[in-house]
C-alpha cells in the first residue's frame, strides 16, 4: 500500500475561523488514526493602505492607515484515501482558502 502525505495550506483574515477548520482537520486525523503534523502557524503578513482623510486636499495633510491580517497554518497528514475524502468534505467558510498538495 502506498502511503501519501497531504500538506495542507489554510489561509484567512480572521484567525478564530482559521484555527476552527484547523481543529475539524485534526479531529477527522484522531478519528480515523493517521499521524498529522501541525497545525503549524505561519508568519501573519501584514498589508497596509494608506489613505487620505480629505477627499479634496484641501486642510492638513492627514492620513488614514487600513491594515487587513493574512493568517496562514501549515497542517502535514499522513493520510490514506478515506482520511483524504473525510478532509474534502468539510465545509469551509467564507474568507478562508485551502490548498492541498499530495506528496509520495
Amino acid at each position: 500500500m502506498v502511503s501519501y502525505r497531504a500538506r495542507i495550506s489554510l489561509s484567512g483574515t480572521d484567525h478564530r475561523i482559521v484555527d476552527e477548520v484547523c481543529r475539524e482537520i485534526k479531529g477527522i486525523a484522531q478519528r480515523t488514526g493517521v499521524d498529522i503534523h501541525g497545525p503549524v502557524p505561519l508568519p501573519t503578513k501584514r498589508l497596509t493602505v494608506p489613505v487620505r482623510k480629505s477627499p479634496d486636499g484641501e486642510g492638513s495633510p492627514t492620513w488614514d492607515r487600513w491594515e487587513m491580517r493574512v493568517h496562514k497554518r501549515l497542517i502535514d497528514i499522513d493520510g490514506d484515501e478515506r482520511t483524504l475524502k473525510q478532509v474534502m468534505k468539510i465545509s469551509i467558510p467564507d474568507g478562508v482558502q485551502i490548498e492541498i498538495q499530495m506528496k509520495n
